[in-house]
């Protein structure tokens, strides 16, 4: 390369000195340009987004919701609940008793026929049911039918009928409890329980069968199965919203049958912003710990006062103490919160004076702290500098308990993950091994099912040549296909029959995402730089002194180093959106920058469509405007809607399209990957691979980072050096600081 390059320097990394005031002044910078950038068209768009509380910061444990709540709940069901209740009733008692008594003849009749064993009687007492796929609420209300009988059999009818309304009104609480901390109107129904299934209540395993789940009348889930298994660490996989979060809030919620003994944990909110330190905010998670010290402080205070009589049981505290660690506790706490790049004034910090992102952090570390015997985790990295994933990915490879991951990180997956579970078709299909031996597998599954598919059409061809209506060829070949996945079950041992009707293979859906940029032409180096810049925000220390170097058309390179070293401010030096305190930014007169800001969203529109927003902005025609979406793989429907009701991530793809649109001769991307899924990421790998313009990156995504080999230029001590050495040289580096011993690389 012809662009002055920085010193290589190697250097013994010790604990980030960075803080969160840079991204907080970044932050700043770039809300006042974009304010500035939009002021001839501006629009005051209304947020309709539900408000997350503050607070705790978990979605659930095993506790119900406080009794406010469910009085609250009730007032507004009550009605509905009595009413729905009679229309029941109603239903229930048009059936004959010669209806009756001839079923129970049949049954007798049966019965005599060969003796019953015990899971056959199990299976009789919900034969009345008539399909095995139940609501939450179908459940509690058969459950309490099965007495009902011998409950009321002395009961007159007005008797009868008031009780029924009574047991309506119970199932209202248990389904409005059950149901309350789901957000959205989501419905579900679970297959009933085996009776084995059902005595496992110590049960160390998840298994849960033909399951179903839809929102605002979307199926999400259609009798899906779910089997998590103790001690592995499964990364949850598919298509950006499919429901993989659903599936998590439902799990956390226990809207599913979680078994009783099993505590889960998903960390989902920011703590609370008040005067708690950091660290004492995840001590604080810790309720027994909490609850053991102070019982030891009142035993103490009492056995000083003469009460020889708790002795005893100061020692089943001491002992009790002793066994969870409790005096180690604390270093365990800062460990947690040093590996997610807090320094130690910082872990003493008051959490309101965090920003959003940072309580973030608090809440994982608590997660961590607490290890939950299942904790699931829903894209832990996107609040995350590439130091503190370096260090969440060697730590959870040693994490002994179960987990369940939702992340676009492929390396995160690739180095932690046991077990991938992909969401696909509304059924979720489970492969042993990394996110890799994953995708080699699936591409296989693909190809056999595209053979199937294709021998499929061919025979109705066949068919439909020989004479056979349309409707008679698929019958015949879906009776062809009910023999074959019979005559599997069979050979499998399974002989139960398919509560499921056969239906015809459909052609494979094949996702591919392709992104492009357009090559620009050449230019003399150097073609961007910085020449003895120093660099700070007023009444703040200087981020950058003295700073020199220059690059050319050819320059890959990463900028890394902790959160709050200056990472994001030295790309608004670049693009020239801050000025510096000395010295000057120099580029080529004719050089066009494409700059991607992690507040992407800001300069969009939100009122015109992606369409329109293209169309303005450049002049193109409506086709062509089209075309460049596309070419981002945002979908066709989501052209002609408005920006404000796009996803994250098809806004990240309208501002890629813009960048496309400027014909850049350098890209400058800080953060690009969040909100993309991993197919988009591996396509913004390979657009920058095919690219012929400099590119520079802050980035959190190993992936993308190897993908594209680039250089690595640390942040530190108000300077840039280029690393003597690749990313794994890095990693090392990063965890050898921390005092961490690195994992090796395994996946049993």
């Amino acid at each position: 390369m012809h662009g002055k390059q920085p010193q290589k320097k190697k250097k013994d990394r010790r604990k980030g000195k960075g803080d969160d005031a840079d991204d907080e002044n970044v932050m700043l910078t770039l809300s006042k340009l974009s304010v500035e950038a939009s002021d001839e068209d501006s629009v005051t768009v209304s947020s309709k987004g539900s408000k997350k509380k503050g607070g705790n910061i978990f979605a659930a444990l095993s506790q119900g919701q406080s009794d406010e709540d469910e009085e609250s709940d009730l007032d507004e069901d009550e009605k509905p609940a009595e009413k729905s209740g009679s229309d029941e009733e109603d239903v229930e008692e048009k059936p004959t008793k010669k209806t009756k008594k001839a079923e129970v003849q049949s049954k007798k009749e049966k019965s005599a026929q060969r003796p019953r064993s015990m899971d056959e009687d199990v299976e009789e007492e919900g034969s009345d049911i008539g399909d095995t796929t139940m609501s939450a609420e179908d459940v509690i209300a058969e459950q309490a039918k099965k007495p009902e009988d011998d409950l009321y059999a002395n009961l007159t009818k007005k008797e009868k009928k008031k009780k029924k309304k009574q047991m309506e009104y119970e199932r209202q609480v248990a389904s409005v409890r059950a149901q309350n901390a789901l957000e959205g109107d989501f419905s579900i129904s679970q297959a009933e329980m085996s009776s084995r299934q059902a005595m496992l209540e110590n049960a160390s395993d998840i298994k849960l069968e033909r399951f179903s789940i839809s929102a605002h009348g979307k199926e999400l889930f259609v009798n899906a199965d779910l089997l998590i298994v103790a001690g592995r660490r499964y990364g949850l996989v598919g298509p950006n919203g499919k429901g993989k979060t659903t599936l998590l809030k439902h799990i956390a919620n226990r809207a599913l049958s979680i078994p009783p003994n099993i505590d889960v944990l998903l960390c989902e909110q920011e703590v609370v912003a008040d005067d708690t330190p950091a660290v004492q905010a995840v001590l604080k998670a810790d309720t027994r710990r909490l609850k053991l010290l102070e019982e030891e402080k009142r035993l103490q205070a009492r056995l000083e006062k003469g009460e020889d009589s708790v002795a005893e049981r100061l020692d089943k505290v001491y002992e009790e103490l002793r066994a969870i660690g409790a005096a180690a506790a604390e270093a365990k706490a800062r460990r947690i919160l040093a590996g997610l790049s807090f320094t130690p004034e910082m872990q003493n910090r008051p959490t309101k004076r965090f920003s959003g992102g940072w309580r973030m952090r608090v809440s994982l570390a608590r997660a961590l702290f607490m290890e939950p015997t299942l904790l699931m985790l829903d894209e832990p990295t996107n609040h995350l500098d590439l130091n503190a994933v370096i260090w969440l990915n060697n730590y959870l490879q040693g994490w002994k308990k179960t987990l369940l991951i939702v992340s676009h990180d492929q390396s995160f997956l690739d180095d932690v993950c046991t077990d991938i579970v992909h969401l696909d078709n509304q059924k979720l299909y489970y492969y042993r091994g990394n996110y890799l031996t994953f995708k080699k597998m699936y591409v296989q599954k693909q190809k056999e099912l595209q053979k199937q598919y294709d021998k499929q059409e061919k025979k109705l061809k066949e068919l439909k040549a020989g004479g056979k209506s349309t409707k008679q060829a698929e019958k015949q070949t879906k009776d062809a296909l009910t023999r074959k996945q019979l005559k599997g079950k069979k050979k499998g041992g399974q002989e139960e029959e398919s509560h499921e009707a056969t239906e015809l293979l459909k052609r494979p859906k094949e996702y591919t995402v392709k992104f492009t940029f357009p090559n620009p032409p050449p230019l003399s180096p150097p073609i961007l730089g910085l020449h003895s810049v120093d660099f700070g925000y007023e009444g703040q220390k200087l981020l950058f002194r003295n700073v020199d170097f220059g690059i050319d058309m050819e320059s890959r390179i990463c900028i890394v180093g902790p959160n709050g070293v200056g990472k994001s401010t030295l790309l608004l030096l670049l693009t020239g959106k801050l000025n510096p305190t000395k010295g000057e930014m120099r580029k080529n007169h004719r050089l066009k920058v494409g700059f991607f800001n992690q507040q992407y969203a800001d300069q969009l529109n939100m009122e015109e469509t992606a369409t329109e927003y293209l169309m303005r902005n450049f002049n193109l025609p409506y086709q062509d405007g089209r075309k460049c979406l596309g070419r981002f793989g945002l979908e066709s429907h989501a052209h002609t809607i408005q920006i404000s009701k796009l996803s994250g991530g098809q806004k990240a793809r309208v501002v890629f399209a813009e960048l496309a649109c400027r014909q850049p001769d350098v890209l400058i991307l800080d953060e690009p990957t969040n909100n993309l899924d991993i197919e988009s990421i591996d396509a913004l790998s390979e657009a920058i691979n095919e690219y012929k313009g400099a590119v520079i990156i802050v980035s959190h995504d190993a992936r993308l980072i190897t993908e594209t080999q680039c250089q690595l230029w640390v942040v530190e001590d108000c300077t840039i050096n280029q690393i003597d050495g690749d990313f794994d040289d890095y990693k090392r580096e990063v965890l050898e600081a921390l005092g961490e011993t690195v994992v090796s690389k395994a996946n049993p």
